[in-house]
């Protein structure tokens, strides 16, 4: 590992940066969900889960609920069974309707077998310790009990990152500028199941491809700026690339009318 990947680890797993300004509330998490209204295929990834835990009875743990999408789908569509919501920064799940906890990935405040599914939705990249939190999610479940996580690919929405770097390059005056911070990389679909294979024997992988298109710059730039609490961690001025990929972007636009964004996210489901 790099320096400077190492600083890009150390400032995804942060908590206080987590909690306090990437999670402070639920602004930047929803620009990023938005994004997906504009994708093809559409993809219900709640109502995926729902389907998942269709013979799941009694408790069900999301662990890292942010803004409760999952929660509330699941209170919804399943009264049946009682959803708890776990996250670290206090914030963003304080719009959650209860029950919901402030805790630890890496150690649950649950017994041991004590839930009969467990949620890890595009949450686990986050955790320093991966391997602890995937110990602990195999821990708090029943034996007969199922693990959910998700998160994305390495060459997920790689468009973004070139427009990144062709508008880093620009406020740079280099040809291509540092890359963007990747979330995921920790934790991408193409490395998640070595880490879930060392506490589930069988492990399933959806993969769930798309195209995004956009005819408005909006939506994108929302998306790039809801990485502000990474701004350190670009190498270049912040606000000012964001300021310069918005204009290419609209150069991009009013010469081919659209911009499209291609898209790899995926769901694993996890039993011992």
């Amino acid at each position: 590992m790099t320096d400077q990947s190492a600083a890009h680890a150390a400032a995804v797993t942060d908590r206080e940066r987590l909690a306090r300004r990437a999670y402070g509330s639920e602004r930047n998490l929803a620009a990023r969900q938005s994004l997906y209204q504009w994708q093809t295929p559409r993809y219900d990834l709640p109502g995926i889960v729902a389907e998942r835990l269709r013979g799941s009875r009694g408790r069900v743990v999301d662990v890292g609920c942010g803004n409760g999408k999952f929660v509330r789908r699941l209170r919804t569509e399943r009264p049946d069974l009682t959803v708890l919501g776990l996250d670290i920064a206090p914030g963003i799940v304080a719009g959650v309707p209860g029950p919901v906890a402030v805790a630890d990935a890496a150690a649950l405040p649950l017994a041991g077998g004590s839930v009969d599914a467990a949620l890890a939705m595009h949450m686990l990249y986050h955790v320093a310790d991966i391997p602890q939190a995937v110990r602990e999610l195999a821990r708090v479940i029943a034996d007969d009990g199922l693990v959910i996580a998700s998160t994305n690919s390495d060459r997920d929405k790689s468009e973004l990152d070139d427009l990144w770097q062709r508008a880093a390059g620009d406020v740079l005056g280099t040809k291509r500028g540092p890359a963007r911070i990747s979330l995921s990389a920790r934790f991408s679909l193409e490395k998640a199941p070595a880490y879930l294979g060392q506490a589930f024997s069988r492990i399933e992988t959806i993969e769930l491809p798309g195209t995004i298109t956009v005819h408005d710059p909006e939506p994108v730039i929302a998306h790039m700026a809801s990485y502000r609490a990474w701004a350190d961690q670009h190498d270049v001025p912040f606000q000012d690339t964001i300021d310069r990929a918005r204009a290419l972007l609209v150069g991009h636009l009013a010469r081919h009318g659209s911009f499209h964004i291609t898209c790899l996210g995926g769901v694993l489901v996890c039993r011992s």
